[in-house]
């Protein structure tokens, strides 16, 4: 078992930014994929960005690409997402999850980022 614990959410204004937090805890392996998705009221959760635990390969989608970057640090077990110049769009539950090398997923419980004037 895998447990997720994520932080760093809250409400800002557009043009400012947050960094979100996500440390994994358990049975990790030593190789793993952990990452971002967000779902917003009415909408499917959609990916965000990824990271491998090499921390070589990462992916974004194509709303974030250039605003946000995700980072890991292995040593902490730890997954950041730090997010620039966001939009009112980008308003959402944001959530952690973590993919072993068995394929098993796990996910946190999310944390609300709010995006308003």
């Amino acid at each position: 078992q895998v447990q997720l614990e994520e932080s760093g959410g809250g409400l800002v204004q557009p043009g400012e930014s947050l960094r979100l937090s996500c440390s994994a805890s358990g049975s990790i392996s030593s190789s793993n994929v952990m990452g971002w998705y967000r779902q917003a009221p009415g909408k499917q959760r959609e990916l965000v960005a990824r990271i491998t635990s090499g921390g070589t390969t990462t992916n974004y989608a194509n709303f974030v690409r250039g605003r946000f970057t995700i980072s890991r640090d292995n040593a902490k077990s730890t997954v950041y997402l730090q997010m620039n110049s966001l939009k009112p769009e980008d308003t959402a539950v944001y959530y952690c999850y973590y993919l072993s090398n068995r394929g098993r997923d796990y996910w946190g419980q999310g944390t609300q980022v709010t995006v308003s004037s």
